[in-house]
């Protein structure tokens, strides 16, 4: 399959009359698959209304039919169509959020959606992408968009145009590149169909922030190890793993590095994914460093690329240093959790 590519530039000469963006969105009318970018990740999108369009996305991505798809709309007049109601908290988030990083499940409208979508479940999740390529693809298209990340199943999320070339070039009809992305992790999703609002994946916008605007906000319990049927997309399966195992570790840096070296005495090269206070603490054959701890923000916006940068080394390990849950780091941890397959050592 050929693999076309656009280009195109971000608040420049992104709205729906763009050349690139009517020839893009063609594809999508025509039930094909197009990689394009928001603010959080790159995005594989899809008409959601259409079996043989959606069933493309799983293809190319190797993706599990029972994991279901965030719809992207380009205005909020396009939920009445694909909604039954919606709740005074998801009007509030709505207001405040949108467009933006936050993902809001609702009751879906049956006979609309493709039910692969929505992986048979009476719910549907909804976001406004707050970007200006994405939102003008999707208002040429003239359709709900279903889009998870574009990268093959598993692997680090993109945030870049050729990270989504690297995985998905000839297996898709096209990638449009609006450059790199900016929060670096997916959209929090919040489920606002029951009394209080509950985050089934954290991400961009923050509980704390949910809550300065709608009062107590809870917190899945399953997303602390993964198990269930997923309601969310990102709820169930490893995710985000670099090709090398990772383990988290906990602790101080001596005691970091003298895991590092036991590994280094069995033969084994190591990575160590640390920070920009901590990079010239350690000694191992790969170090990359993702931000700072002072600003978990640039921690978000670099860690897939970092994870992804991994793979171009040889290391036989990985060793990630952890985060505090507050703000972004809740999803941080959520992220690296799910590429460590839950393997985390804590120092005694």
């Amino acid at each position: 399959m050929k693999t076309n590519y656009w280009i195109v530039e971000n608040n420049v000469d992104s709205d729906k009359s763009c050349p690139q963006i009517v020839e893009a969105s063609q594809f999508l009318k025509d039930d094909e698959v197009i990689a394009f970018p928001t603010e959080t990740v790159y995005g594989l999108g899809a008409n959601a209304k259409s079996d043989a369009a959606v069933d493309k996305i799983f293809s190319a991505k190797g993706r599990p039919s029972d994991n279901p798809l965030i719809v992207h709309i380009s205005n909020k007049e396009q939920l009445a169509e694909l909604v039954e109601e919606i709740p005074p908290a998801a009007e509030t988030f709505m207001e405040k959020f949108w467009p933006g990083a936050l993902t809001i499940i609702f009751k879906k409208k049956e006979g609309v959606l493709s039910e692969r979508v929505t992986a048979g479940l009476d719910t549907v999740a909804i976001r406004m992408p707050d970007h200006q390529v994405a939102l003008a693809l999707i208002e040429a298209a003239d359709l709900p968009i279903a889009a998870p990340s574009a990268n093959v199943s598993g692997r680090p999320s993109p945030t870049t145009a050729q990270h989504v070339i690297k995985d998905l070039a000839g297996k898709i009809s096209g990638v449009i590149n609006g450059g790199e992305t900016g929060v670096g992790v997916e959209s929090t999703v919040v489920d606002c169909t029951s009394e209080v609002p509950v985050i089934l994946r954290p991400g961009g916008v923050t509980k704390e922030q949910l809550e300065e605007v709608s009062g107590p906000v809870q917190v899945d319990p399953s997303l602390k190890k993964g198990e269930g049927a997923p309601k969310s997309p990102g709820m169930k399966y490893t995710h985000y793993a670099p090709d090398a195992p990772l383990v988290l570790l906990d602790g101080s840096v001596d005691w970091i590095q003298s895991l590092i070296d036991e590994k280094r005495q069995e033969g084994l090269k190591v990575g160590m994914l640390t920070t920009e206070e901590n990079k010239d603490s350690f000694q191992a054959e790969h170090i990359l460093f993702c931000g700072s701890r002072s600003d978990l923000g640039t921690v978000a916006h670099s860690l897939y690329d970092v994870l992804r940068s991994f793979n171009e080394s040889d290391v036989d390990i990985i060793f990630s240093e952890t985060f505090p849950q507050e703000g972004v780091g809740m999803a941080i941890m959520n992220r690296l959790q799910k590429a460590a397959g839950y393997q985390l050592l804590k120092e005694k």
